[in-house]
């Protein structure tokens, strides 16, 4: 058995909805969702957790979860959080552009007027 359908499992014979397990773990239900559709694994704190309330070991929790999709899984979440970082700091750098621009505009346009009334 795959880790999330011993989770779906292990939720429903709780009889617990996604949303109160969630709050359980001090996470969203769109989170357990994602856990228990293979779109991402829990971080190991989460882990310790659910082996907790659960009442099982983490050998009992973890056995026979795909070490290798985990990996790639977790890979893939590197590039896409490295992918949005770079997105963030370029969004910045033409803030910061665009900002020094409209100064330089808003200077020019100051001598022009300048030059325009007052020089005679």
């Amino acid at each position: 058995m795959n880790f999330n359908e011993k989770l779906i499992n292990l939720r429903k014979s709780k009889g617990l909805s996604q949303e109160e397990l969630g709050n359980e773990l001090k996470v969203s239900r769109q989170t357990i969702s994602k856990w228990e559709s293979c779109q991402s694994y829990p971080d190991f704190q989460r882990l310790v957790l659910l082996s907790d309330y659960f009442g099982l070991t983490l050998d009992e929790l973890v056995r026979d979860i795909d070490v290798q999709e985990v990996r790639e899984k977790n890979l893939n979440n590197e590039k896409l959080s490295s992918i949005y970082s770079d997105m963030n700091e370029a969004k910045s750098f033409i803030r910061v552009c665009l900002t020094i621009g409209v100064v330089v505009l808003i200077f020019f346009a100051m001598i022009v007027t300048y030059g325009i009334f007052f020089v005679k």
